[in-house]
């Protein structure tokens, strides 16, 4: 990761998108069913979009500060320890009050669009942030699993993209979850009893 704030939030944006957004369909289709026209209809999906990635973009900006501090300031041999922090806080946080709170609205979205609906296109936009802070809330500790371990790389964009899909989406997404989580939790002691490990997870899978 290069110094560039513009390069990386460009990047980090789009594969928040193709990430993130497969997840968040079913909210996207029935949202779409509360404008009137295809213009409108739209129109509205479009700014409920927006305001998604505007979440998720403003995160970006937080990940590219704490990327260039952890190059500055944390050895390299000591990024052992680190992925095995990142790997044990992605784990644990799936067992969460907060966790479970924000994942509970990610998977009803006709529970959140009843109790949240804004008028208008504005609305929309407001709607979109919303819905975008619970995902934040649900999804926040995986991405710092992606940044820290993975490195941004394809592979694991996709294993995690699966992960949240299975998630939100499946029945037994919150029983896969927790297992996820627990893995997690398994791996970090396997890097700290094994640091070179982490050498092999990092940029890989």
């Amino acid at each position: 990761m290069d110094g560039a704030l513009g390069p990386f939030l460009g990047a980090w944006t789009l594969m928040m998108a193709a990430m993130m957004l497969p997840s968040a369909m079913p909210m996207i289709l029935l949202h779409r069913l509360g404008a009137e026209g295809r213009v409108r209809t739209q129109l509205w999906s479009a700014a409920f979009i927006a305001g998604y990635l505007v979440v998720w973009a403003s995160v970006g900006i937080v990940v590219w500060g704490a990327a260039m501090a952890v190059a500055t300031l944390v050895a390299p041999e000591q990024r052992a320890f680190g992925v095995a922090a990142i790997l044990l806080l992605a784990g644990a946080y799936q067992f969460t009050p907060l966790k479970s709170a924000c994942l509970r609205v990610c998977r009803t979205p006709a529970d959140f669009l009843l109790t949240h609906w804004h008028r208008g296109l504005p609305g929309q936009v407001r709607l979109g942030i919303e819905h975008g802070l619970y995902c934040l809330g649900c999804c926040w500790a995986l991405m710092a699993l992606f940044v820290g371990v993975g490195a941004m790389s394809l592979v694991w964009a996709a294993a995690i993209a699966l992960v949240v899909l299975v998630e939100k989406v499946l029945p037994r997404g919150v029983a896969f979850g927790r297992v996820t989580g627990a893995a997690l939790v398994v791996a970090s002691l396997v890097v700290v009893a094994r640091p070179e490990i982490a050498a092999d997870l990092i940029g890989g899978m």
